[in-house]
């Protein structure tokens, strides 16, 4: 297991350091801001959606390298997706980051995204990773306020 864990970190790192899909998206049709006051994360999510299918994305912002890791990952793995199955990841990522230590959580389908596994042993890091996510969500509906983590 610790050479998964290595594996995951690093994934993690390398997403850190050369994010994916790291500028403005500038025919995007979505947007929405994220804010992490714990940690100081912040995120913009950019989106063009057509017929409820995310045919591009990309963000900016500011982090830890757990935030802007899973945003970079997150990114890779909705392009061509449709909001019903980005709902469903959304779900998955998220039972699976707040899973007890002491359990298992099913990684089934989550492909690179189950390197986030991890951050169940530290719930502080859970906002971090989950706030790309959160702000994923309210640019889908179209939210204009701010997401935040608190």
């Amino acid at each position: 297991m610790n050479e998964l864990s290595e594996l995951y970190q690093q994934v993690i790192l390398d997403h850190n350091k050369q994010p994916r899909n790291f500028h403005k998206l500038e025919n995007a049709n979505c947007k929405a801001e994220g804010y992490n006051p714990l940690c100081g994360d912040r995120i913009v999510i950019y989106l063009q959606v057509e017929n409820d299918t995310v045919r591009d994305v990309s963000f900016e912002g500011s982090g830890c390298a757990i935030s802007k890791a899973s945003a970079s990952m997150m990114t890779e793995s909705i392009k061509g997706k449709t909001r019903a199955q980005i709902e469903s990841m959304f779900q998955n990522v998220h039972q699976m980051m707040t899973t007890s230590p002491d359990q298992e959580p099913d990684l089934n389908g989550l492909g690179k995204l189950a390197a986030f596994s991890g951050v169940r042993e530290f719930p502080v890091r859970v906002k971090c990773a989950t706030l790309a996510w959160h702000t994923l969500l309210a640019a889908l509906e179209n939210k204009h306020d701010p997401v935040s983590t608190e």
